[in-house]
C-alpha cells in the first residue's frame, strides 16, 4: 500500500485489525474480537457525521490524520464500555421506549 493516495488504500482493507494496523493504532485483540462490527459501524458513523457537517479536511495528509482519530476514537468506546451500552445497531434500541408527537388539534379528531 502506497503514502499516494490513502483512500485508495482504504479500499484494499477489509477488516477491522487491517484498519487499526493501517493507522498505526494499538490495540488489544480481544476488544476488537468481541466489537469489530460495532467498532467499523462507529467509525462509519463518525466518518457520515463528519462529512455531512461538512468537516473533513481536503488536504491529504490532514484527511488521513482525521481519519486515523476517528477510528482510534470508535476503538476508545469499546474499550471504555460494550456494545449493549453504546447502542450502535439498532437491533439494542428496538425495546426502548418509543415516543410519539400527536398535535393538539388532532387529538379532538374522531
Amino acid at each position: 500500500m502506497s503514502d499516494i493516495d490513502f483512500l485508495d488504500d482504504l479500499e484494499e482493507l477489509s477488516s477491522a485489525e487491517e484498519f487499526l494496523e493501517y493507522f498505526d493504532i494499538e490495540f488489544d485483540p480481544k476488544v476488537v474480537m468481541v466489537n469489530r462490527l460495532h467498532i467499523m459501524q462507529r467509525y462509519h458513523d463518525y466518518l457520515q457525521s463528519a462529512d455531512g457537517a461538512g468537516s473533513l479536511p481536503q488536504d491529504e495528509s490532514a484527511l488521513k490524520a482525521a481519519y486515523c482519530q476517528m477510528l482510534e476514537q470508535a476503538y476508545r468506546d469499546f474499550v471504555e464500555s460494550d456494545a449493549l451500552t453504546e447502542k450502535v445497531f439498532k437491533v439494542f434500541r428496538m425495546h426502548e421506549p418509543q415516543t410519539t408527537f400527536v398535535p393538539l388539534d388532532q387529538l379532538l379528531e374522531l
